[in-house]
C-alpha cells in the first residue's frame, strides 16, 4: 500500500459519489466501465496500473421494489461485487471503505448501537448484510451505515411512522469524508438526530407541501426504526 497513493471511489456516478466529488477532488473517481466491481479481473488491471491506497465502496443496488423484482441483480453487485472488491483490497494491501446502510437492523425499537445484533427485513438490506460480511473478514476496513438523501426531498409524500438519522447527502458527506484520513477499522455509524422521515423532508424543502404517508401504505417492507446511535462517531470526530 502506498502512503501518499490515491483513495479509489467506487460508485462516482450516483448521488453520493457527485457530492463526493465537490468535497474531495483528490479521490480517484473511475467510471463502471473503467472498474466495474463484477469484473474481478478488470479491476486487478486498473489498480495495477497506479499508485493507490485505500477504496471508497459505494456502489450498489439501492432500491428495495427493484431489488425484490430483481435479487439476482443484487446477490451479483451488492454481494459478489463488494465480496470482489474487499478481495481486491485485501490482495493489494488497501485500506477498505464500505457504505452500508440503517437497514440491517430489525427496525423495531431505534437507536442502534455498532454492537447490535443485525435482522434485516427486506432483500436490499439483506444483500448489504452479505457486503458487510466480506467487509469484516478484512481487518483493514470501515463499515459506514447510514442513511441520506438528495436535495431536495424528491417524493411527494413521506413516512410519518418511520423514524430514523437520515441527513441530508450534503451533510453526510460532510460527516463522512473526514473519516478517510483516520485509521478507525471496525463499523461506525453517521448520522443526525432522531426523526420522523415526514420531519427529514418537511426540513429539507420549504419550498412545497410534503403530504404524510404510512409505512403500511406500501407495497414492499419497511422498517419502523432504524435511527442510530452515533455517539461512537461524534466521540472519535469530537463533535457534541
Amino acid at each position: 500500500m502506498s502512503a501518499t497513493g490515491k483513495i479509489i471511489f467506487t460508485g462516482a456516478a450516483g448521488l453520493l459519489g457527485s457530492e463526493f466529488k465537490k468535497r474531495r477532488p483528490d479521490l480517484d473517481y473511475p467510471a463502471e466501465k473503467d472498474f466495474d466491481i463484477t469484473d474481478y479481473r478488470q479491476m486487478e488491471d486498473y489498480v495495477s496500473k497506479g499508485d493507490y491506497r485505500g477504496i471508497f465502496h459505494a456502489a450498489a443496488f439501492t432500491s428495495p421494489p427493484k431489488i425484490d423484482a430483481d435479487p439476482g441483480k443484487a446477490l451479483q453487485v451488492n454481494i459478489i461485487g463488494t465480496a470482489n472488491v474487499t478481495a481486491l483490497a485485501m490482495a493489494h494491501s488497501l485500506r477498505l471503505f464500505y457504505m452500508s446502510t440503517d437497514y440491517v437492523f430489525r427496525g423495531d425499537r431505534g437507536n442502534y448501537t455498532e454492537e447490535d445484533a443485525l435482522y434485516p427485513v427486506n432483500k436490499y438490506a439483506w444483500s448489504k448484510l452479505g457486503g458487510e460480511c466480506a467487509v469484516r473478514l478484512y481487518d483493514d476496513s470501515l463499515v459506514i451505515r447510514t442513511t441520506f438523501g438528495p436535495v431536495p426531498f424528491p417524493y411527494d409524500k413521506a413516512f410519518i411512522d418511520q423514524w430514523t438519522s437520515r441527513e441530508s447527502v450534503t451533510t453526510i458527506v460532510d460527516m463522512i469524508a473526514p473519516l478517510l484520513d483516520t485509521d478507525v477499522r471496525g463499523v461506525i455509524h453517521v448520522g443526525g438526530k432522531r426523526k420522523t422521515v415526514f420531519e427529514y423532508a418537511a426540513a429539507l424543502d420549504n419550498e412545497r407541501t410534503i403530504a404524510p404517508l404510512s409505512i403500511h401504505d406500501v407495497p414492499f417492507t419497511v422498517p419502523a426504526d432504524t435511527s442510530l446511535d452515533c455517539s461512537k462517531y461524534r466521540t472519535l470526530m469530537d463533535r457534541n
